[in-house]
C-alpha cells in the first residue's frame, strides 16, 4: 500500500501536541515541520534547542520524558551542512517527536542538552567525535571513539 504524501504545511500541523506547544511558546523557534509516516519532525532554530527540549520534557499533557537518541547527518557539500537530530519519546502518551537543528559547516556549534537529559552526554560526544559538531555547555566534550593518529594505544604497544 502506498504511503500518503508528507504534510509540511504548519497550518495543517499546528494541532499536533508537540508542535502546538512550541508554537504557543515561541513561533520564531519553529522553522518548519513535516509529518510523514505517522511521525512528526520539527525543525527548531539553533539558539532555541535547549529551551524547546525543556518545554517538551516538562509539559504535563504530553511529557517527552525520554531522550532516545542524538545523532547527526552531514549533507556536504550543501549548506546548511549539518542536521543534529533529537529523537524524543513520551512514554505515558506513546508519542514520538523528532527535533532537527540545521548548522552551517563553518560554525557547527549548538548548545548541549545534557542539563535537560544527562543521557545526552555520550550521544553528543559521539556526534562531536564523528562530525566535529561542538556542544557548548557540555560537561566533558572529549573524543569517544576516534583517537588521534600517531598516539599509541595500550593494545598497539603489546601487539608486535
Amino acid at each position: 500500500m502506498p504511503h500518503s504524501p508528507a504534510i509540511t504545511d504548519l497550518e495543517k500541523l499546528k494541532d499536533h501536541p508537540a508542535l502546538a506547544l512550541l508554537l504557543a511558546w515561541n513561533t520564531a523557534a519553529v522553522e518548519s515541520a513535516k509529518y510523514d509516516r505517522d511521525e512528526i519532525t520539527i525543525y527548531v532554530e539553533r539558539s532555541s534547542i535547549r529551551d524547546a527540549c525543556v518545554l517538551l520534557r516538562d509539559d504535563r499533557r504530553c511529557p517527552f520524558n525520554f531522550l532516545a537518541d542524538v545523532t547527526c547527518v552531514d549533507w556536504h557539500p550543501s549548506e546548511p551542512r549539518f542536521e543534529v537530530i533529537y529523537h524524543l519519546l513520551s512514554i505515558p502518551q506513546k508519542e514520538r517527536v523528532r527535533l532537527k537543528v540545521r548548522l552551517e559547516g563553518s560554525s557547527p556549534v549548538i548548545e548541549s542538552v545534557t542539563s535537560v537529559w544527562p543521557a545526552a552526554n555520550f550521544f553528543e560526544r559521539e556526534v562531536f567525535d564523528l562530525f566535529g559538531v561542538r556542544f557548548t555547555g557540555h560537561p566533558y566534550l572529549r573524543r569517544l571513539l576516534m583517537r588521534r593518529i600517531g598516539r599509541a594505544t595500550p593494545c598497539a604497544r603489546t601487539i608486535r
